[in-house]
């Protein structure tokens, strides 16, 4: 089960390293789109952070609450990344907000450890 557990982090990291880098690859260009690579990152990130909490489940108790949160931040990227697939651009508003939910999802999962007694 360890071993199970650490593939599915790696591609789990993979997937927000790709949606990330989607995201990076567009910040001189003047109109900003929902790539492909984007999309793939994070279907990839939540599909195997949900695979990964089952793991978690089974291996002990994980920390539900920090769960809840990527969970949350995750799904708010999914939905606005696949809403917006087609379009030709986005608003810069709207991916400079896709950028943050990205480094907060990132800052969550390395930053918001276990209480250690």
């Amino acid at each position: 089960m360890e071993t199970l557990r650490l593939v599915l982090l790696f591609v789990h990291v993979l997937g927000f390293a790709a949606l990330l880098g989607g995201l990076l690859v567009q910040v001189r260009e003047d109109t900003k789109v929902v790539n492909p690579v984007m999309r793939d990152g994070i279907g990839t990130a939540f599909l195997a952070g949900l695979l990964l909490v089952g793991v978690l489940e089974s291996l002990g108790s994980p920390d539900h609450a920090k769960i809840g949160v990527k969970f949350a931040i995750g799904l708010v990227i999914l939905v606005l990344v696949m809403a917006n697939m087609r379009k030709p651009s986005i608003p810069q508003g709207l991916y400079f907000g896709l950028l943050v939910l990205t480094i907060a999802n990132i800052a969550v999962a390395v930053f918001w450890s276990p209480v250690h007694a």
